[in-house]
């Protein structure tokens, strides 16, 4: 893929924050703006019992770091706790989750690569998700048992 030309400088105030389509995570995506094909980089603040999907990739390397809080993630049948400056490389292959069950919001930086253009919205044509999402993609850790997680619209405001 070709690289970016240059650089891109990206400030706060050109960031757009937005629910994530399933599980309504609050994030921003840092490099849309970049034209860049070969790297995604991502802002994700989970609220407290919240979860995102569980999901593997089809080719993109992880790198998850955490920015605030206390972060917990599945990998595999593991479950990690990370601690703020901390972070986790994941492969393709292994499904994996982040996930909050303390009572603070938990910011996580969470860069792939390469960027899978297919699964982003203005993809021409749609991947066959049943790779990406082998199981539930909105099934919840056992650390969240009992917990509803997206919250319904009636109960969720914002």
């Amino acid at each position: 893929m070709k690289p970016v030309q240059g650089f891109h400088l990206i400030t706060p105030d050109d960031l757009q924050w937005r629910p994530s389509s399933l599980m309504q995570i609050p994030n921003a995506d840092y490099l849309e703006r970049t034209g860049s094909k070969n790297l995604g980089a991502r802002l994700w603040r989970l609220p407290p019992a919240s979860a995102n999907t569980l999901h593997r990739h089809l080719c993109a390397e992880e790198f998850y770091f955490v920015l605030e809080g206390t972060g917990r993630m599945r990998v595999g049948t593991q479950t990690l706790t990370v601690p703020r400056y901390g972070g986790v490389l994941v492969g393709p292959d292994q499904l994996r989750q982040v996930f909050n069950d303390t009572r603070e919001d938990v910011l996580w930086l969470i860069i792939g690569a390469p960027e899978e253009l297919e699964l982003l919205p203005t993809a021409a044509t749609r991947p066959d998700l049943s790779k990406i999402y082998p199981v539930d993609p909105t099934q919840l850790p056992d650390e969240l048992e009992g917990v509803q997680w997206p919250p319904s619209t009636s109960s969720h405001s914002s």
